[in-house]
């Protein structure tokens, strides 16, 4: 079976979320770090927060809260907007999946291996 298909939001200019922002946001969730998120996907932190800074440009309310560091260094967090927006995400995602099953069966049949 062929991969499930990867949604990419793209309002006007602007890619407000696709499958490396989604995934970037659901380690953020997972570890409360930028560092170990980027970690995990094989990037520079300067990179990833340079996607969260995108990210929370994009929307109207911050999607990553960074807390400061200090004695026991700093984290990061989805605000419950982060988390909707996150979950809707990838809810659309299972959703476009699960309509166009058959279509993807249909279309691996006829490909050349």
């Amino acid at each position: 079976m062929p991969e499930p298909p990867r949604i990419r939001l793209l309002i006007g200019d602007t890619v407000a979320l696709g499958p490396g922002k989604a995934k970037l946001l659901d380690i953020i969730d997972k570890t409360g770090s930028i560092s170990a998120a980027a970690r995990e996907m094989g990037m520079s932190y300067r990179k990833a927060w340079g996607l969260i800074d995108n990210i929370n440009n994009d929307f109207l309310e911050p999607i990553v809260i960074k807390t400061a560091g200090g004695k026991g260094g700093g984290g990061a967090f989805l605000s419950d907007d982060g988390i909707e927006i996150l979950n809707k995400y990838l809810e659309m995602e299972k959703k476009a999946t699960q309509s166009i099953t058959s279509d993807l069966k249909w279309f691996s049949e006829r490909l050349s291996k």
